[in-house]
């Protein structure tokens, strides 16, 4: 458990939709936290919406090890920039200098959404006792990062784990990383409501992934038929994944992800076919545990990480 005395991690968590802050202790536990919408407009905008829950947590006057930030990709991690695709305002934008502006002297590392959630489920959740590990988010995209003995898998850029668009099947829809069959323009949440849709199924309210869901439980062909489709597209990219990196578990988080029950029986189903190898077929695949805060926890494992702020 955590002490009142420990030092304790400012964690960054910067998304489309929302901005949240948190002070982090080294066993995951978070002792305080602010949140806020995120704002339309430019650059600056979002950062002084970003800023100003960051100096309300310093506020409390807490002793830092270090800051971490979890943010929506891409990211350049050799310059310290992200240009997160659904924050129209921030391309380049220096978040690893702005935040080391806010606590001078301090180290301050900074990952994508998904390799956080990686991190925290290696440390804190599921993915505890892995030695090769891929943390997926299926959600409005998928998104995805490698932990290997411990220690995060970057890349050259800090872009690894973007497994969302290995590309599935070439004849697929298109992505919007214009790409055509990716992953993520078959399995996420919004692409799998589209399929549906154009399939012929009509939700009583809204159309959503929460609606397919319900639908999906109450036994409608083409809902569930959604799930197993972006099920066997999760399976093609594990299947990838564990050719290329042997990785033995997989954690699995997002809304999307939310269905289990309706999501896993396809990715297992199709993990007991296709891999032929031993060591393909030996991988776990686990739901995610830390839900929402997964990003922030991870973030705040980031100060722990010795991998330099910037390549």
């Amino acid at each position: 458990m955590a002490s009142a005395h420990d030092p304790l991690a400012l964690a960054v968590d910067v998304g489309g939709t929302k901005l949240a802050a948190a002070l982090v202790a080294p066993d995951g536990t978070i002792t305080a936290r602010r949140t806020t919408p995120t704002p339309a407009g430019a650059g600056e905008v979002v950062w002084r919406a970003l800023a100003d829950i960051v100096r309300d947590l310093l506020a409390l006057d807490p002793v830092l090890l270090g800051a971490g930030i979890a943010s929506a990709a891409p990211m350049d991690l050799r310059t310290g920039t992200v240009s997160p695709v659904n924050i129209a305002g921030w391309r380049g934008f220096p978040i690893v200098d702005r935040v080391g502006e806010l606590v001078p002297g301090l180290p301050v590392r900074l990952g994508g959404d998904a390799q956080c959630m990686a991190l925290a489920e290696y440390h804190h959740g599921t993915g505890r006792g892995s030695r090769c590990l891929l943390g997926m988010v299926v959600s409005t995209g998928i998104g995805g990062g490698f932990v290997f003995d411990g220690k995060a898998h970057f890349g050259t850029s800090g872009n690894a784990g973007h497994v969302g668009h290995f590309v599935v099947d070439p004849a697929g829809p298109e992505c919007r990383c214009g790409a055509r069959g990716c992953a993520e323009a078959i399995a996420s949440g919004p692409s799998m409501v589209r399929w549906a849709t154009d399939q012929g199924w009509r939700p009583v309210g809204q159309a959503d992934g929460v609606a397919l869901a319900a639908a999906a439980r109450a036994g409608d062909p083409v809902a569930r038929a959604a799930f197993d489709r972006s099920g066997k597209a999760v399976a093609h990219v594990i299947t990838v994944a564990s050719a290329l990196c042997e990785i033995d578990r997989v954690v699995i988080g997002g809304g999307v992800a939310q269905a289990w029950d309706l999501l896993e029986p396809a990715i297992t189903g199709a993990l007991g076919q296709w891999p032929g190898l031993e060591f393909m077929r030996a991988v776990e695949v686990r739901p995610a545990t830390l839900g929402v805060d997964a990003g922030l926890i991870g973030a705040a494992a980031l100060v722990g990480d010795r991998t330099p702020a910037v390549l």
